[in-house]
């Protein structure tokens, strides 16, 4: 079975990327401020919230104003994974996605903030970039074309 991936580019009040693994059918899903990286040496704070469904794992549009979540939502990657290992506070998966390639890790930080807190970190492989730079993908071409949508699910 293909375990799916997807990374959601948010700009909610504030812009961030919604890292979201296929697990036990829902998608466990984390919010990563900074966005995920190719780069080893660069540690991304992965804010874990809830669950959400299946189906979200295409949605693309505009949250409307007042809801949860409001502004404009892409997909900015999206694939397949293998999972490796996962020991509850540590998870180990190779993505197969068109912009996130090899092994990463999430880590849980203990003794921090509300213990949903993780680390997202690329492991060094052959598809590791030192030279790594985020680029978003809602160009304002494509947001003209997005409709005002409800996600079937609360978003982060």
């Amino acid at each position: 079975m293909n375990l799916r991936f997807v990374v959601h580019e948010h700009h909610a009040s504030r812009l961030h990327y919604d890292f979201r693994l296929e697990s036990e059918g829902v998608l466990r899903s984390w919010a990563v401020p900074k966005g995920p990286s190719m780069n080893p040496s660069e540690r991304r704070l992965a804010v874990q919230v809830e669950d959400h469904l299946l189906e979200y794992i295409d949605f693309e549009g505009i949250i409307p104003e007042g809801q949860y979540g409001a502004g404009a939502v892409v997909i900015w990657d999206s694939g397949t994974y293998d999972l490796i290992e996962n020991k509850g506070d540590k998870i180990l998966f190779f993505l197969h996605g068109e912009r996130l390639k090899g092994g990463f890790t999430l880590i849980l930080l203990k003794g921090r903030g509300s213990g949903n807190e993780w680390l997202l970190i690329k492991k060094k492989d052959e598809h590791a970039r030192s030279d790594w730079k985020l680029d978003m993908s809602l160009t304002p071409e494509r947001r003209a074309n997005l409709k005002e949508r409800n996600p079937p699910c609360q978003t982060s």
